[in-house]
């Protein structure tokens, strides 16, 4: 198994940041501090699964080809400014939007704008197994390697200085929608140049250069990233100079520093700390549906776990509607699908597991199974899916305590989560998923596709032919309604195999001090902070 990025996580912390002011008339005169709970491993959102650098810092840093308005979940123009789709969907074509420049930082002085070049070199680097980039920082792209696009894209060519052609081996009505997710930003070939000529190819994921609103300024691991205005942003200047992203605290701690106002915004918090936020004038809320799953994981590749009708038996001892209460505080509906409610493709007919210990008893023990201890990894960190994980997990063992399944809860983190559930030791694990794609597709390859065991995405270790077929018949037609009936199918598979049993559809949750403006919640992950802007403030550089 590959380890991501061996040294980066020594690199990160030893770069030039002293701590960062927390003074009130600092920040508050210059900028915001929005306050999250997060771990990093790079800055580039190509070489990660999830978290942090996705939910929060790629749209700061970075820009794509294609973005998603988060009120109509409809594709929209950004680095392209237009694109054909060509040979029924297997090929793309992208006219790019002229004079946009990339960052000048401590670290690179750009010589020229966006071209196609830096285009081309963005996703050769990672569909293009032969390409000198793409094991820089160890050549795992998790998101784009479990759809299998280094064995689907056919080439990337420059037609000329700002057309690229992207040429598939199979037409792909999906593609569109994976190229406007957060995990697919474009870089600079020119910056990519300079690291070569002088050795230090690793740089390029440590020490960011994108097009986008916000550049990196400092950086202390575990505690916090400072970000500074990109004056020269296309769009037009942020409002604000700079953003500091504080992820020093736990859940009560950020709820503190939101009341004392040592933050700003408070991403993500706990749905038990709602009363709290909404009885205090100083703070506003924002709730958005999201575009996100949580989700308990069976190893598939372990007895007796490898059975199907053991997966149903012990999903029917989990009282779903306790969770609810208890972890959501009404800010969740009970998931019946490993998709959204919001996605086009749900299907209507998906029923939610019934809550029943007594028929889970009898069918363990009509099964032969007895004494069955499992481990539970969960990860400790809130994320936007569950916001207390571990209290999910607590809820769930005494579940399975009460149909004699003992349950051993293991807290993990991170990489160190994935790589532990890669040695496939585990029995089940708690996990979500969220992505800034409306397409079904963006769910369903990256979480239970045969391809995505080997891209650390598929927690259930489940591969099946059958399935695996149905989202390639799916992606073959352009048609929404024979999408939608291939997507019925998988579902239907979904449901009687059980390799995941769906839990959660969550919320969005975002709490801010009165005075903050422009704050937009998306549900498909964090947007821009270049509007964001403090009521009655005049703003001075830091």
């Amino acid at each position: 198994m590959r380890t991501l990025f061996p040294i980066l996580l020594v690199s990160l912390s030893m770069l030039s940041a002293p701590v960062w002011s927390s003074t009130p008339g600092d920040i508050r005169q210059s900028g915001f501090v929005y306050c999250v709970n997060g771990v990093m491993n790079t800055f580039n959102p190509q070489m990660a699964s999830s978290g942090l650098v996705v939910d929060t810092l790629a749209a700061q840093l970075y820009d794509r080809l294609l973005d998603v308005d988060p009120y109509t979940y409809r594709l929209m123009p950004e680095l392209a400014e237009s694109w054909e789709v060509l040979d029924d969907g297997a090929t793309y074509r992208f006219h790019l939007r002229h004079n946009v420049p990339f960052q000048h930082t401590a670290w690179f002085k750009p010589t020229r704008t966006m071209n196609a070049d830096d285009v081309v070199f963005s996703f050769e680097r990672v569909f293009n197994r032969k390409h000198p980039w793409h094991n820089v920082n160890g050549g795992s792209y998790p998101y784009f390697d479990s759809l299998q696009f280094p064995d689907s894209v056919q080439s990337v060519k420059k037609l000329d200085k700002n057309t690229v052609e992207i040429r598939l081996n199979s037409p792909d009505a999906s593609f569109l929608w994976h190229m406007a997710t957060h995990y697919a930003p474009v870089l600079s070939a020119e910056y990519a140049s300079q690291l070569s000529k002088v050795d230090r190819q690793e740089q390029l994921d440590r020490e960011p250069v994108g097009t986008g609103p916000f550049m990196l300024n400092d950086y202390r691991a575990g505690q916090y990233v400072r970000l500074q205005r990109n004056d020269a942003y296309w769009k037009g200047k942020p409002r604000m100079s700079q953003v500091v992203v504080d992820m020093s605290a736990g859940g009560t701690g950020r709820l503190s520093k939101l009341l004392t106002g040592e933050c700003d915004v408070l991403a993500y918090p706990a749905a038990s700390q709602l009363s709290i936020l909404r009885d205090d004038p100083r703070l506003r809320l924002t709730l958005r549906p999201g575009m996100n799953i949580a989700y308990l994981a069976f190893n598939t590749r372990k007895a007796p776990l490898d059975r199907p009708q053991v997966r149903q038996a012990l999903a029917l001892a989990i009282n779903n509607e306790r969770l609810m209460e208890s972890i959501y505080y009404g800010t969740a509906e009970t998931a019946a699908s490993i998709l959204p409610r919001a996605s086009w493709a749900y299907d209507t007919d998906a029923r939610v597991t019934p809550y029943d210990p007594q028929r889970a008893r009898d069918e363990l023990k009509a099964l032969g199974i007895e004494d069955l201890h499992l481990n539970l990894w969960v990860p400790s960190a809130s994320q936007s899916w569950n916001p207390s994980p571990m209290k999910t997990a607590e809820l769930i063992q005494a579940d399975l305590a009460q149909v004699g399944v003992s349950v051993t809860i293991v807290q993990v983190e991170g990489r160190f989560q994935e790589a532990r559930l890669m040695e496939m030791n585990h029995d089940l694990t708690l996990t979500g998923w969220a992505t800034d794609s409306n397409d079904p597709d963006s769910f369903f390859r990256p979480l239970l596709s045969c391809a995505a065991i080997a891209s650390q995405t598929n927690f259930a270790h489940w591969c099946n032919a059958g399935f695996d077929e149905l989202l390639h018949k799916a992606l073959l037609s352009q048609q929404l309604a024979k999408r939608i009936d291939y997507y019925d199918s998988a579902q239907a598979m979904l449901s009687q195999e059980l390799p995941v049993l769906p839990l959660a559809y969550s919320l969005r949750l975002q709490a801010y001090r009165y005075d903050i403006k422009g704050l937009v919640l998306s549900p498909f992950g964090n947007a821009s902070f270049a509007g964001v802007h403090r009521e009655g403030g005049e703003e001075k550089s830091p």
